[in-house]
C-alpha cells in the first residue's frame, strides 16, 4: 500500500486551482496547504495521500516518463466527469473513459494536468 504520491509543478497556484476543479468529482480534496505544497485526501481519510508540490531541489517540475497516478474513482460516472473536467480546465486526453483490457470491470480514463503529470482515474466496479 502506498502512503501518499507527489507530483511537481511549476505553478503551485495554477496547479490547485485545475485539482481543486478536478478531484472532488472522485471523491478527494483539498485538506492541507503550506509554502510549496497543496495535500489532496479521499472523502473520509484522515491523511493526505496526494500532494502537488515544489520540486525540492528547486529545479524545473518534470513528468515522470512512464508514471501515472491512478486515482480510485466511486463509479464509471465519476471516471466520466473527471475526465471532462480535466480537459476543460486546460488538461489533455490521454485516453478516454472506458473498459481497458486488464479485467472486464477495469473502467479507466487517462489524462495529464497542466506540468505533463500523468493520471488516470479508475472504477473497478460493474456499471
Amino acid at each position: 500500500m502506498l502512503l501518499y504520491v507527489t507530483v511537481g509543478t511549476n505553478d503551485l497556484q495554477r496547479a490547485g486551482r485545475f485539482y481543486d476543479a478536478v478531484l472532488p468529482l472522485i471523491g478527494y480534496v483539498r485538506q492541507k496547504q503550506a509554502e510549496g505544497e497543496i495535500g489532496y485526501a479521499a472523502d473520509g481519510d484522515v491523511r493526505c495521500r496526494f500532494w502537488v508540490v515544489d520540486p525540492f531541489n528547486r529545479e524545473p517540475a518534470t513528468f515522470g516518463n512512464g508514471a501515472t497516478v491512478a486515482f480510485d474513482a466511486p463509479s464509471r460516472a465519476a471516471v466520466d466527469a473527471f475526465h471532462a473536467a480535466v480537459v476543460a480546465h486546460g488538461g489533455t486526453d490521454e485516453g478516454a473513459p472506458g473498459i481497458r483490457p486488464f479485467h472486464p470491470n477495469f473502467y479507466a480514463a487517462f489524462v495529464r494536468d497542466l506540468d505533463g503529470n500523468k493520471l488516470s482515474a479508475v472504477c473497478e466496479r460493474p456499471e
